[in-house]
């Protein structure tokens, strides 16, 4: 299990992009989180009154962003040290289905397994539960490492300086 102490450790991400609150069960090629959602994140703030259930919906792309940022907690723990100085980039998707949308109050259960490895590149699937109820099924999510520096934009140039 890993804290929320922990998960903040290990993922870059701060308020209010940490969508991992705990890890409840980590291994070689698992991993399963927890995301409680709740009326005080930022993005239930628009709503005016009265805000009916459509509204209160959880949006769908941060609920992927969650499940991904589960997998990259174990991608993050298999790779290791050679993750240092590295930058988890997010590359591709596909089987993506919702099932049912998340709703205030409910605890979403992430569950990632690693497919394939291959150098620094994995591919991942899973799904989100509430309930045990199916919310989100994940076929696959590629994640890469790169070198940080390589995704750095280049240093500025001096402007050239003009003779009179």
């Amino acid at each position: 299990m890993l804290t929320p102490a922990d998960v903040r450790a290990t993922l870059p991400h701060r308020y209010p992009m940490l969508l991992v609150d705990r890890v409840l069960e980590i291994a070689d090629d698992h991993i399963r989180s927890v995301k409680a959602v709740t009326l005080n994140e930022p993005w239930y703030a628009r709503l005016g009154e009265p805000a009916g259930q459509d509204d209160l919906a959880y949006p769908d792309f941060l609920l992927v962003e969650s499940w991904t940022q589960t997998a990259g907690i174990l991608a993050k723990r298999l790779a290791g040290h050679t993750a240092d100085g590295q930058v988890m980039l997010f590359g591709s998707m596909s089987g993506i289905e919702f099932h049912r949308r998340a709703l205030p109050g409910e605890l979403v259960e992430h569950h990632a397994r690693l497919g394939v490895a291959v150098n620094d590149t994995m591919i991942f699937e899973g799904e989100s539960t509430v309930g045990g109820e199916p919310l989100l099924t994940v076929g696959r999510i590629t994640m890469a490492f790169r070198p940080g520096e390589a995704l750095a934009p280049p240093a500025p140039q001096p402007a050239p300086q003009l003779t009179p």
